[in-house]
């Protein structure tokens, strides 16, 4: 191979014909594919997590919490659909990142992306994983066993082709969305909104949540600090529609198509979101808690679900009884398995681009000779997530690991992320700044505007995600990832890197700028 140096220290390598003849993807995906992919990757938000916010924030605080939210995903989808098709690569954000900051930036960026796209399907499997032990009554020692199985047939699925990947994909998301309308139309009879949704009130001497029997409490017990503690909860409701970008080079169009799809997953998102938001704290949801003297109360509504890891799950319940819980309990696996299945798809492609660039080992880019998907990247990325479950799972011993897989590898997910947006953001703004003659076949509506909102949100809910001790912890866990990536692509990666259609491209831009 043909050796050059570029900026940032990297050295590229001139691949033969023959790499790329190896790495090659198919396209396939139309709108609807993208839709369906966008919306599937977050869909099993709608089923839980949001809910917290709503012990921190009440109902109001969770509805403008949720509306600052969409602003900032709004702003980021609309720079998203503006720099996919302008530069159509699977590397996503970072590509764009590559181009705007050289190449510690892009690298930068997709350990980010590449922290959440690995550890969000391997807390999502263990949701399954719990609901399938309820369901078939198996001791909770065999949880792993269900994580296995569900590694194996959605990684499976992923990697029999791009037309397989994308048909389950659709199947899946319009199978989680039929669940929740049909959930929302069967709360219309049992709908009290101010009884149920607007019983939380703060206690006067410690300022905690407590429950208001009659409802019709304040729209904002918290004030302004319960809007801004539940922004974290309110991401849940669209976290990881960001995916999109990376099925680029398998899209059949994607300087038409890619924009269509996703800023139709979004408004579909924000639709879907705010009904979930609306109905599900508003009908007579009855649970039992136990408090820290062990004392069990029964407690009801917006306040319930404040606790609850399945609200859409206990809303059925209500509506329909506990006798069907176990019928039921495969309504919300619907949901959280659209995810997983989607966000394999992500973490393949994700872990396919670095390391077709160099960033990442290239063995890892080699497609499948007949089906022409990233099998060694989809095969990888299931077992680093399931590798940090079972870790964790064995040396905590077995069920008490729960909380922890839970709570801090799916906030290390969650910050990988918003750091991503914030990243994002400021990649759309240099791009804008300092390319403005690349070719834009869309152009954002909200432009530097949208972008710096992002930005500015973004940054303030990773400020109340640090003011949470279990996010804190998980903080940590990113600090590691980041150092074990950094300390690889210093003494080896940066000295690999390829020409791949991002590097070319970012390049080019980037000789011609200076």
């Amino acid at each position: 191979m043909d050796e050059r140096r570029h900026e940032g220290g990297v050295s590229y390598h001139i691949p033969g014909k023959d790499y790329f003849e190896d790495r090659e993807l198919r396209r396939h995906a139309g709108v609807l594919s993208l839709w369906a992919l966008g919306v599937g990757a977050v869909i099993s938000g709608e089923f839980s997590g949001w809910n917290l916010g709503f012990t921190v924030g009440g109902w109001g605080g969770m509805f403008v919490g949720t509306i600052i939210i969409a602003i900032m995903y709004l702003g980021l989808t609309y720079s998203i659909a503006e720099m996919s098709p302008a530069l159509p690569h699977t590397g996503g954000a970072y590509s764009f990142a590559r181009t705007a900051f050289g190449p510690w930036g892009g690298f930068i960026t997709g350990v980010a992306e590449n922290i959440e796209y690995v550890l969000t399907p391997a807390v999502i499997v263990y949701f399954v994983g719990t609901y399938l032990t309820a369901i078939f009554e198996t001791p909770a020692a065999f949880q792993p066993v269900w994580w296995i199985i569900g590694y194996i047939i959605f990684v499976g699925l992923n990697a029999r082709g791009v037309e397989v990947s994308f048909m389950v994909t659709i199947i899946v998301t319009l199978l989680a969305i039929g669940i929740l309308i049909i959930f929302c139309v069967s709360a219309i009879p049992f709908f009290d909104f101010g009884k149920y949704a607007m019983n939380i009130g703060a206690d006067p001497s410690t300022g905690a949540a407590v429950e208001l029997p009659e409802g019709h409490g304040p729209f904002l017990p918290f004030g302004m600090h319960g809007i801004l503690a539940s922004l974290p909860f309110a991401v849940w409701l669209f976290l990881a529609i960001e995916q999109l970008p990376l099925a680029a080079e398998e899209s059949a169009d994607p300087r038409r198509d890619m924009p269509k799809g996703i800023m139709l997953g979004m408004f579909t998102l924000i639709a879907l979101g705010f009904l979930v938001l609306v109905f599900n704290p508003a009908i007579p949801i009855e649970r039992e808690v136990t408090n820290a003297a062990g004392i069990t109360t029964t407690v009801h509504g917006a306040f319930a679900l404040g606790t609850s890891g399945e609200p859409i799950l206990d809303g059925f319940r209500a509506i329909f009884g506990s006798n069907a819980a176990k019928a039921l309990a495969w309504v919300a696996v619907t949901g959280l398995v659209a995810s997983f299945h989607a966000i394999i798809f992500a973490y393949g492609r994700q872990i396919y681009s670095l390391s077709r660039a160099g960033y990442f080992p290239h063995f890892l880019s080699v497609t499948h000779g007949t089906h022409k998907t990233p099998n060694i990247a989809l095969v990888a990325g299931g077992v680093v997530g399931l590798a940090v479950m079972l870790i964790v799972w064995f040396a905590m011993g077995g069920d008490a690991a729960g909380p922890f897989i839970g709570g801090v590898l799916l906030n290390m997910a969650v910050f990988g992320a918003m750091f991503s947006y914030l990243l994002q953001g400021l990649t759309f703004i240099q791009l804008r700044r300092r390319f403005p003659k690349i070719e834009r076949p869309y152009r954002s509506p909200f432009g530097v505007v949208g972008a710096t909102l992002t930005v500015i949100i973004a940054i303030v809910t990773i400020g109340f995600q640090l003011a949470d001790p279990v996010y804190r912890t998980g903080i940590i866990g990113v600090a590691l990832w980041y150092a074990l990536a950094i300390i690889y692509f210093a003494a080896y990666g940066r000295k690999t890197l390829v020409f791949s259609p991002e590097e070319e491209f970012a390049v080019k831009h980037r000789e011609g700028a200076i």
